[in-house]
This record gives structure tokens, sequence and C-alpha cells, in this order.
């Protein structure tokens, strides 16, 4: 039986209060956005973002909502571990004791209204834990919850229902430890209707802590789609906290003063236009660069961007710096929506071993030989025990020595006298099926430093920690089959219905743009050029895929980009990082968004695993986009010249 038809009759919650409309403010040297704004601030993109965002928003930033987004895939995995040793964890903690302990008053004096998904895997615990805080700062706010993420109970009646992984077709598996719905901005915006001045969520989708707030004070409709498609991209450009204010920047150099830089706010209208800006003296840089690298930061099709309340297509967005702001200052628009659909995507994990990895420093000349040396001894001598002892071989092992480039595989530049710096570090990782191989392995890590290489100087953090593995496990599921429940101040208090009406189970598929004709014919040249001359670029990571995004610093730059950075180019460029799991698998593919003379490429099984199941120094693919800006544009005219 499925979990709608197990439903109870609804539960009437409190008459809902009419929406609470944006003031309109005037920001400097700008008109903000036609009709009535709506001003949120995000102050986390992360657990363990800075606690500085919270005071430069609050008392600088005259917020309407202020948003926190503390999850990811790794970190539903982490919360799932501190749930399974105590009934009371898996929320992030940081919220409650650091985000908004020490702010609430102000928080409640301003009225600012407060969303986040800090709940995890354990939602009512986290706003058990706020509403003490509350308590005891002696103002009255009203939490509330958003719950029905946690799919668990479903767990036996998925096992034979032939469910495989989105990205590796994997059967389901076994021994699943968490299942949790990306749930949309509906929810939210209910419990904003319902009163709430603080939303606590589980999982659902990063932007929508910024729709839910859209919705409810613009009052869009669900066949919005445009207007929905732009305030998810608002939230897509500010989920992630300082990366779209200079944070990560390509031109890293031109961002001034890191340790104060602002946190995003975008000053939204009910056209869906909006500005996105931050506090006045703070740190940082918003500029169309820093903004449209994150426009592409996890981004797969631009075209076809799922989310529960909208298909997005960003493809034809632009982005047109604002002068007169401090910090600088965008206006964004252009995002296009289409039908949502009927299912909600599922984020999973599962046992799959144990790893530990251990960071060792080592000195002296050649360097990087006895680090090598050191690691494969460390895995020959706890092999030969394995054996010794009847315990298998590992799963997997992953050797690096850091500052010699390993990672840029055929890239890495060698030095001139073939000695090598003289300060590397060994990162070596493993993975087994049982806990009692890798302690051992942990064990053996201090000896090298008695009776292996000279010059190896310690272990960063100690013995390297034993560690489960929860890799994840990603599958569509009915919207009709999951059950949202809406609780305040701990009651519950009604049953929130997804409406399917405004659904499409069709497919929206787009075909791959060709080389066009004009690009074949393009003017050539003597000159090279390094892509950081002529474009930015920003990676990031879905489960074991990653995406860099490019932007050409130019127009004109644009239609060279296009046509020597081919999906091919690249599949040759990282080839010693890609897995191919099937002889015909595309492992690259390249998508294009002309409104920011843009180039999207999807990297398939990059990342060894990706998350906490990845052995390298790089789970996440944090650095393939710098390691593209050494790409050589060949055969090209003077291009510079072209703009000057």
């Amino acid at each position: 039986m499925s979990r709608a038809a197990l439903r109870g009759p609804r539960l009437l919650g409190p008459a809902a209060r009419p929406p609470r409309w944006g003031r309109r403010r005037r920001s400097a040297g700008c008109e903000p956005p036609a009709g009535a704004a709506v001003r949120i601030g995000c102050a986390s993109g992360f657990w363990g973002d800075t606690a500085a965002a919270v005071p430069q928003l609050l008392y600088g930033g005259k917020l309407d909502f202020l948003v926190f987004d503390y999850l990811s895939e790794i970190t539903m995995s982490l919360l799932t571990a501190a749930k399974a040793r105590s009934p009371l964890l898996g929320y992030t903690p940081d919220f409650v004791s650091t985000a908004m302990a020490p702010y609430i008053k102000d928080i409640h004096r301003k009225g600012v209204r407060v969303i986040s998904n800090a709940g995890g895997i354990n939602p009512l615990a986290c706003a058990a834990a706020l509403q003490e805080v509350a308590k005891k700062a002696d103002v009255d706010l009203k939490i509330a919850v958003v719950a029905g993420d946690d799919l668990m109970s479903e767990k036996e009646n998925l096992k034979g229902a032939g469910i495989t992984d989105l990205e590796s077709g994997k059967r389901f598996p076994e021994n699943i430890d968490s299942m949790n719905v990306y749930l949309g901005a509906r929810p939210i915006s209910r419990a904003l209707d319902l009163g709430a001045d603080i939303v606590v969520t589980g999982r659902c989708v990063d932007s929508g802590i910024v729709l839910g707030p859209l919705i409810h004070s613009f009052g869009w409709n669900r066949d919005d789609y445009d207007l929905l498609a732009a305030g998810s991209l608002a939230g897509h450009l500010i989920e992630c906290g300082a990366q779209c204010t200079g944070g990560i920047f390509t031109d890293w150099h031109t961002v001034p003063d890191w340790h104060n830089i602002g946190f995003p706010i975008v000053e939204c209208s009910s056209e869906g236009d909006f500005i996105l800006s931050k506090p006045p003296d703070t740190g940082g840089l918003i500029s169309f660069g820093t903004v449209a690298e994150q426009l592409l930061y996890e981004l797969g099709n631009p075209q076809r961007y799922l989310l529960p309340d909208v298909t997005c297509d960003f493809s034809q967005v632009s982005i047109t710096e604002i002068p007169g702001f401090d910090g600088g200052a965008v206006k964004v628009c252009g995002a296009k929506g289409l039908p949502p659909s009927t299912f909600y995507k599922v984020n999973a994990t599962y046992l799959d071993g144990f790893r530990a990895t251990a960071v060792c420093p080592v000195g002296g000349p050649k360097a990087v030989q006895k680090a090598k040396r050191t690691a494969e001894a460390i895995l020959q001598r706890t092999r030969l025990i394995f054996s010794q002892l009847g315990y298998e071989d590992y799963s997997a092992v992953n050797i690096q020595v850091l500052g010699s480039e390993d990672t840029y595989g055929p890239h890495a530049r060698r030095s001139i006298d073939g000695q090598g710096p003289r300060e590397a570090v060994i990162w070596l990782a493993v993975h087994h099926k049982q806990r009692e191989a890798v302690e051992i392995f942990s064990k053996e890590i201090a000896p090298a430093g008695t009776g292996m290489a000279p010059g190896l100087t310690g272990i960063v953090g100690g013995r390297p920690r034993v560690s489960p593995v929860l890799k994840p496990f990603f599958f569509y599921y009915p919207k009709s089959n999951v059950q949202i429940n809406l609780f305040l101040n701990g009651q519950h208090v009604e049953i929130f219905e997804e409406d399917l009406t405004f659904t499409s189970d069709e497919v929206v598929s787009f075909d791959l743009p060709k080389i066009s004709s004009e690009l074949k014919d393009l003017p050539s040249g003597p000159h090279t050029y390094r892509l950081e001359e002529l474009a930015y670029t920003r990676s990031g990571d879905k489960g074991n895929s990653a995406n860099i995004g490019v932007i050409a610093r130019h127009p004109l730059y644009y239609p060279y980009l296009k046509k020597t950075l081919t999906a091919q180019a690249l599949e040759n460029y990282f080839q010693h990082l890609l897995e191919r799991e099937k002889p015909e698998e595309e492992l690259v593919t390249r998508y294009e968004l002309p409104g920011i003379h843009g180039l999207n490429f999807v990297l398939k099984n990059s990342l060894g695993g990706g998350g906490i199941a990845s052995l390298r120094s790089d789970p996440q693919g944090k650095a393939l986009g710098q390691m593209l800006l050494d790409f050589q544009i060949k055969n090209v005219p003077d291009l510079k010249s072209l703009i000057e």
C-alpha cells in the first residue's frame, strides 16, 4: 500500500495570515526591481561556514528573510552517522548554537523571518533545540518544521521494486542507511502562510529556501513557470553564500578583504527580475564574472535543470553589472520555466566498507621519490599482515604525492633538474570491507617515521581515523507517495498536499548543438592563449560526476572557445581522472549558455566515487576548473586586439 493511501484526514492548522509583502526600498545608485521588492540574504553555504555572515546581514542587510543552506550529499551522510549514535542528533548544531542563539533577540526585534534546511535528517530535534534557545532569550517565535522527506519506512517495499541508480545503473542496495526526498519550496511557503517566523526543513532542494519565501510574498501560482524559474535562479546563485560574492573566483587576486567577505542579498520583484548585492562596508566582489561562475556551479543541462517546483532553462539568462553599488551589484533576468516532473529525486546512502587516509609531510632532497616509496612500502607491509591474518586485499587504494602535481596526470610540470621539490606530502587513502583491516593500516603509518624514508616529519592529525564509507544512491520516487507534514511549535498542524495538476511526465529533450559552419570558418592566426586569458572557470560535483563551467571574458572570445573546447577535447584533457565503465560510454557532455557566453561540461565518473566514498584529495572536483585554466587555445588571431 502506498503512503498516500495510508493518510488520515487532513488536519486543519491555524488560519493563514495574509502574506507579508516586501517593503519597497531604494538601493544606492540604482532603482530597485519593479514592483514590491523582497530582500533575502543567505548566511551559510554549507555546514561549517563562517560565523561572521549573520551579523553583517542582520545589521547591514535590511532583510525580509534570512536563509541558511547547510546540506549536501556528504553532509547527509555525516548526519546519518550522527543520528545512528544518538536519536537527538542528525541536524546541524551550528545553526542553533552559532547562527541563531547570539542573535535571536535582534532577529525577532527586526522582524526578519528565517528559513533553513539545518534539520538534516532530524528536523524536529533541531526545532526543539531552537525552541529552547528562544525560551531562554524570552522571545516568542513560531517555529515551523517541514517533515516528510525521510523515506526509510519504505525501505523494504523499495527493495523489490527494480530501482536502479540514476548515475551508475546499480541495483538498489540491501544495506540502506538513509533515504531522503529533495522536497520543493511550496511546503516552506505554506509554513510561512501559517505564520511561522522560522522554518526548519529536512532535505529539500537548496534553492527552495529562497523560492519558498518568494512564493509566499508574491503569491506566485504553480503554473507561473518563468517566475518560479527566476526565483529558483535567485536561490541557486546565493545558496552557496560567498561563492557568488568573490569566493573561489578565477580572478581571486582582484577580490579584496577575504577576511570580511560580504554575503549575498537578492532583492527580488514580483516580475521575477532581481538584483544581487551584498551589505555595505564588506569585502568581496560582485561582478559579471563572479555571478556567472556561480550560475554554472554544480549545473547539468542548463536547459533542463530539474527542480520539484519547476523545470528551469537558464541558457538565455543575462547578468548585467550595475554601477554605484559598494562592492558591486548585478541585475539578473531571463530565466525560463517548464512544468516540473511528477517525481521527486531521492538521495539514499548505504554502507560500503571503511576507509582511512594518512597525510604525511616529507622534506629533503628527492622528497617526491621518498614519498612514493614510503606509501608503497606501507601498503606492502599491511598486505603482508592481511595475508597472515586471512583478510582480503584492499578494495581500493590511492597514492598521491601532493606537491608533485600528481592530480595533473600527463599535464604535470616536471622540474628542470629532475630532482623535484624538496617538500612533498604523502596522501595515502585506502578502502576495505572490514574495519579491522583498516585499523591495521592506521596503526602502520607511524612506523614509517623510524623505519623508512628520512625526512618524514609527522602525521597530519595523528593516527588516521577509520570511518565508514556511506555511498550515495540516487533515484526518482512518485510525488503522490510522499506525505509532507507541517509542525508549528512542536504540534502537527497540517498535511501538505502536493498539487500534481501542473506537472508533466513528458521527458523534455534537447538536441546538443552541433558545430556550425561559421565556427569552422573562423579566422585563424599564429597566436596561442592559455584559457585563463580568455575565460573564467568554476567546477563542482554531483555524486560521482563533476561539472566545469567556462565563461568567455568577452563575447568575441566565445566562438573560439566553442570551436576549441569540445566534449572530446575535455575528455582527452582529463582522461587520467575519468573512469570508463562501458566501452561505448560518453564521459563528457557539453552544453551551451549563449546568454552569458558560457559552456558547461559534465564529466561522468570523474571523482573516484565522489563525496566521502572517494579516496582522492579532491573528491568534489573543486580544482578541476583551475586545472583547465592551462588549456591551450591555439592557432587563433590576436584576440586581445579585437576588443581594444
